[in-house]
């Protein structure tokens, strides 16, 4: 199952455009009109969904420098509590910016680059012949195998294929690292 955001919006837009709006009745206007309405917003979800992250980091950014003027401007006798408050929330904004500096796509890229290399390298050794070496891969592949799958199946519980609660893997909430706050 592919959890990425940008891929499941294509997935239903074909969905939408290929087999919903053909099969809507052509004299039910609203249905007509909700069906393309739905389609225009995923694809202005998919133009966007790239910049998203981009652009929370530029609006953050400007709040930064917007409110380190305000408080240059006003200073602490005209602003007050509020400015020593505001001082304290740029200072947050700007530690957290600082941390956000890498891009989406270039985590999506190390993730899959690893991918493939891991995979290069499993299949180097089983082509080595290393028994223990195998072995020792495949304890290793099936160790980390575990997780990921208690991973992929956490997120698409909400779409019912697990009939069984008792069988569902904890939530995606819960596997991963708390936030750092």
């Amino acid at each position: 199952m592919e959890v990425r955001p940008d891929i499941q919006i294509q997935v239903i837009l074909k969905a939408l455009k290929d087999v919903i709006l053909p099969a809507v009745d052509k004299d039910n206007k609203l249905a007509q009109e909700q069906t393309h309405l739905a389609i225009a917003t995923l694809q202005l979800m998919a133009k966007f969904l790239p910049i998203v992250y981009r652009y929370d980091r530029d609006e953050l950014d400007r709040y930064i420098g917007f409110s380190r003027d305000l408080i240059a401007q006003v200073g602490n006798k005209a602003g007050g509590g509020a400015s020593k408050n505001l001082q304290a929330v740029a200072a947050h904004g700007a530690n957290v910016l600082e941390r956000a500096r890498a891009e989406p796509a270039e985590m999506e890229k190390a993730i899959l680059d690893l991918r493939a290399t891991v995979g290069e390298l499993i299949e180097a050794v089983h082509a080595s012949g290393d028994k223990a070496a195998q072995a020792s891969v495949h304890k290793l592949v099936l160790a980390a195998a575990k997780p990921e799958l208690e991973r992929e199946r956490a997120v698409v519980v909400d779409m019912g294929w697990e009939t069984d609660p008792s069988t569902h893997a904890p939530p995606i909430e819960k596997q991963l690292p708390p936030l750092k706050v």
